[in-house]
């Protein structure tokens, strides 16, 4: 059985493929590591692409677009390993970006999952958007990261060089136990893309195994590869699958009042929209909500048979607060202003 399988799930990235394979095959020279190819269904010449110049790389080709989660359940399943390394085609890998990852979660067996810091690939003295340093969450599900409070990015400047757990790590480039993965049903199909690490790294917790952020780590992120920031689907699919990820996690004696609450925010949200005229992301927050009324009974179930291996309720990854009204009114615009304790 392999040590690590780094899986790449793709779908129309050749470009991506073509420019960040080279630095991964260099920079991951492990013998007891495989880079893997999953293809979700590409219409572009992925596939010609790696047969004519990387034969030699495994591929899993999936007959339709599955998104990320379908399509990384279903490849995973045909691979075995110790570990599997989630990890995007747009991210240029740094000399040395494995092992850390795999040494941290070798020497303890409570780290369920890790990630790297991750700096954006554009401008690299900066985080991205998509992880940065570690990902926390706050009481009415809105998430943000060591490194980026909502849409404010902060530099690097070594303020984020120590490891320490975090609610979530990101699904760009996130290294997991296999058995601990297959335990837990894989990522959550029904989410399609979006905030399913969060999903999955909210269940890992509460069954009490850890989520590890390591600076040892280091890779480029291009970001916004498959869907773009300003992409209606993408707000629809973030709406909804927060809502999702609440119905599913939120402890018992919480659930109703700050799904209540997230309604409302939701509905702001909403109104916004309709008063600047984006008639089409108004349009995806009431398809959000509808299509989560509509998912109820599923996830009841989902809920009801999660609430079983319930260990850990109360995280101190988890902001007590609302980000959005520090954010906004208290203008707390970095990771470091925030107060955890309270």
């Amino acid at each position: 059985m392999l040590k690590t399988a780094v899986v790449i799930l793709n779908w129309n990235g050749e470009k991506f493929l073509e420019q960040f394979l080279p630095s991964l095959i260099k920079n991951t020279p492990d013998p007891e590591t495989e880079i893997i190819i999953a293809d979700n269904d590409s219409k572009d010449d992925s596939i010609d692409f790696l047969n004519k110049n990387y034969p030699e790389l495994r591929q899993i080709i999936l007959d339709k677009n599955y998104g990320y989660t379908g399509g990384y359940n279903r490849a995973l399943k045909q691979i075995e390993a110790e570990y599997f390394v989630l990890l995007n085609s747009d991210i240029e890998v740094s000399e040395n970006w494995l092992t850390p990852l795999i040494s941290m979660m070798d020497s303890d067996k409570t780290i369920a999952a890790c990630q790297p810091k991750i700096l954006s690939f554009d401008h690299k003295n900066n985080f991205e958007y998509a992880g940065a340093a570690g990902g926390f969450i706050d009481k009415f599900g809105y998430p943000f990261c060591r490194g980026r409070v909502l849409n404010t990015i902060e530099s690097d400047e070594g303020q984020y060089n120590d490891s320490c757990d975090v609610f979530w790590a990101t699904g760009a480039s996130l290294a997991i136990r296999a058995d601990i993965f297959n335990k837990v049903g894989g990522l959550d199909d029904d989410f399609f893309a979006h905030m399913e690490e969060i999903d999955l790294c909210w269940r890992l917790k509460n069954m009490g195994y850890r989520i590890v952020y390591n600076p040892e780590s280091v890779i480029y992120h291009v970001g916004g590869g498959t869907l773009p920031n300003n992409s209606p689907f993408k707000l629809y699919l973030n709406f909804r699958n927060n809502l999702f990820l609440l119905y599913k996690n939120l402890p018992q004696g919480n659930l109703f009042s700050i799904l209540f609450t997230r309604m409302i925010l939701d509905g702001l949200s909403a109104m916004t929209f309709l008063f600047k005229l984006s008639f089409k992301d108004f349009y995806a927050v009431l398809k959000a909500h509808i299509h989560f009324y509509k998912s109820l009974s599923k996830l009841r179930a989902k809920r009801k048979k999660l609430l079983l291996n319930v260990e850990v309720s109360k995280h101190k990854e988890m902001y007590k607060r609302s980000i959005v009204i520090n954010y906004f009114i208290n203008k707390n615009k970095s990771f470091n202003t925030l107060d955890f304790n309270n």
